[in-house]
């Protein structure tokens, strides 16, 4: 890892903005964090000492919000003449909060760099893919066999996989959901347009906020399902 501007994929969001801070020499670092990995990080760091020139942030809620993101790009305009790292770190982050990032992102500030630390790539926006370089740290799962063929999807198919997954929780559902996505887009059996890949990358922040896994797998299937070729 280096502090440069990069989205890093990780399964252990924690620990990776501990091996980040690790890093720092010069540098400024403005870390703006969702309340759990703050958490999380304050216990790891209980007996060490308090971090120089790491300046960290909780968000107010576990998604990243706009307001977020406006604070993130206040810090980076801020007139510093040392280079100064803002790594934003949630599990997910919306397509809003992605597109308030963009033109920053595009055009940072002099001597800023920004660091997006987040768990799954499939809900990073294709533009933000193409003007930062995506480090891949750990993958949350290996892709295996989801007992769902997607290139002969139907309502029947749809009906069983969802009964099958009744009891499935929010954590487990998050890789399911990711690997229906890959498939489907590996399949090029889909006309995916960009709503279509919106309601998945949402699908995240609806777990998150405690949505059924259930209904929104079935609610994701079904969409897929309208939005086969013919």
């Amino acid at each position: 890892m280096r502090l440069v501007s990069q989205v890093i994929i990780t399964a252990q969001i924690e620990n990776t903005i501990l091996e980040l801070e690790k890093l720092r020499s010069h540098e400024y670092i403005i870390e703006i964090i969702s309340p759990s990995i703050a958490e999380t990080i304050a216990t790891a760091q209980e007996d060490a000492p308090s971090g120089y020139k790491i300046h960290r942030i909780a968000t107010e809620k576990e998604t990243f919000s706009v307001v977020d993101a406006k604070l993130a790009i206040e810090k980076a305009y801020m007139s510093s003449t040392e280079i100064t790292i803002i790594i934003l770190a949630a599990k997910t982050f919306s397509p809003l909060v992605q597109n308030k990032l963009l033109k920053v992102i595009e055009e940072p500030p002099k001597n800023k760099e920004f660091i997006i630390v987040t768990e799954s790539k499939s809900t990073i926006l294709d533009t933000i893919k193409s003007r930062l370089p995506i480090t891949v740290l750990s993958e949350i799962k290996k892709d295996e066999d989801l007992g769902l063929d997607l290139r002969s999807l139907s309502l029947d198919s749809v009906y069983t996989f969802v009964q099958t997954h009744k009891r499935t929780d929010a954590k487990a559902m998050k890789y399911i959901i990711e690997g229906i996505s890959k498939e489907a887009i590996r399949s090029q059996g889909y006309n995916l347009d960009e709503k279509t890949l919106t309601l998945f990358s949402n699908a995240f922040i609806a777990l998150d906020m405690g949505s059924p896994p259930q209904f929104l797998l079935n609610t994701l299937l079904l969409k897929l399902l309208a939005r086969k070729k013919r």
